[in-house]
């Protein structure tokens, strides 16, 4: 099996905090990450820097140029950019007007897809409150498959890669996501599987004492092996593997992650996921097994993406690009050998273990 190693550009520090996209690029350069998944938190901050004072940055002509801009500086570190994300909050919406103002954000997406010279773009399934995202699953496919007709009719193509969150409103398990993409039933349109959002919802609950379900190992042993029974692989357009944090105390008020405003699993995804194997920092859903499923199971080959969020993202330190590089890049390691995978080595020696 062939894969390839990628990362999310804002996995690598938060422009917010002053870690720049050249920054975090050089990072990836240097321990041998092949590829990109490009925030569009970092595309916005590139246009910024690009714009006189007087620009918009989110007008559609500064967002084009800072994706050419993008494509060079990715392009003179050898790094491809596997996708544009996140698309979200689209899906399901109550508001149609809204809606169509989403889908008119879409044309704008493409474009960049096409400027960055990628063929795909993430949708993240909608997390928004109830009160405002539908369950009819009729009227969640049929906005997915306006999506994937608006690919299929750009030149070149445009797929997309749908995911389900383990805190989405509706579709918040991987056989939901399944479901809603044999229904959209379009070539361009498939998903991607995520190890924290797969354990994240079915063995991992951070407001419980335990950090986990009632029936977490049982759950798990059912999915992975529902996983690899059910799903075309041609249909998983790329994976995302990553750990997460067991809290010392249940994520409930008057924790310092608990906001009354996010699902709880939602806060601790922003600041406790890690990378894989790293068990020194608390690490414990069980990745392995559904990682096994993804390349064993099923044999997936292409693009693996280290979708990281963590607290330490957001520090100013600017050690902080290369320190997850190096940490992602040692995780990548052990998950070649765990799994077996036919990978490439990374572009300098790591002689730190996790």
């Amino acid at each position: 099996m062939v894969h390839k190693l990628a990362i999310t550009s804002m996995s690598l520090g938060r422009c917010y905090a002053g870690h720049t996209f050249e920054s975090k690029l050089d990072a990836a350069n240097k321990y041998g990450y092949q590829g990109i998944e490009l925030f569009h938190e970092d595309l916005i901050d590139v246009a910024e820097q690009l714009c006189d004072e007087n620009e918009d940055p989110y007008s559609a002509t500064a967002q084009l140029a800072a994706s050419r801009h993008i494509l060079d500086m990715c392009r003179d570190r050898g790094i491809e950019i596997v996708c544009l994300q996140p698309f979200g909050h689209y899906e399901g919406l109550l508001d149609r007007a809204e809606h169509e103002q989403r889908l008119e954000k879409l044309a704008l997406w493409i474009q960049m897809a096409h400027e960055l010279e990628t063929d795909m773009i993430q949708i993240p399934a909608n997390f928004l409150p109830a009160d405002q995202v539908s369950g009819d699953p009729d009227l969640i496919v049929s906005d997915l498959r306006k999506v994937a007709d608006m690919g299929l009719q750009a030149c070149p193509q445009i797929r997309f890669a749908y995911e389900s969150l383990c805190w989405s409103t509706h579709v918040d398990v991987w056989q939901s996501c399944w479901d809603v993409v044999q229904r959209v039933d379009r070539p361009n349109f498939g998903m991607c599987l995520d190890t924290f959002n797969i354990a994240g919802r079915i063995f991992a609950d951070p407001t419980a004492a335990s950090g986990r379900t009632a029936d977490a190992d049982e759950a798990v042993r059912r999915s992975v092996a529902a996983l690899v029974a059910q799903v075309d692989v041609s249909k998983v357009f790329y994976v995302q593997v990553v750990d997460a944090e067991r809290l010392r105390d249940p994520l409930l008020p008057g924790h310092a992650f608990y906001d009354p405003e996010q699902p709880a699993r939602m806060s601790w995804s922003r600041n406790c996921r890690l990378f894989y194997g790293e068990a020194s920092r608390g690490a414990y859903l069980p990745v392995k097994e559904i990682a096994r499923a993804f390349f064993h199971g099923l044999g997936f080959e292409g693009w693996v993406s280290l979708e990281l969020f963590n607290r330490r993202m957001g520090d100013a330190d600017p050690d902080v690009p290369e320190e997850l590089a190096r940490r992602g890049a040692i995780s990548w390691d052990k998950l070649a050998r765990d799994m077996r995978l036919v990978a490439p080595s990374p572009a300098v020696r790591i002689s730190a273990s996790l």
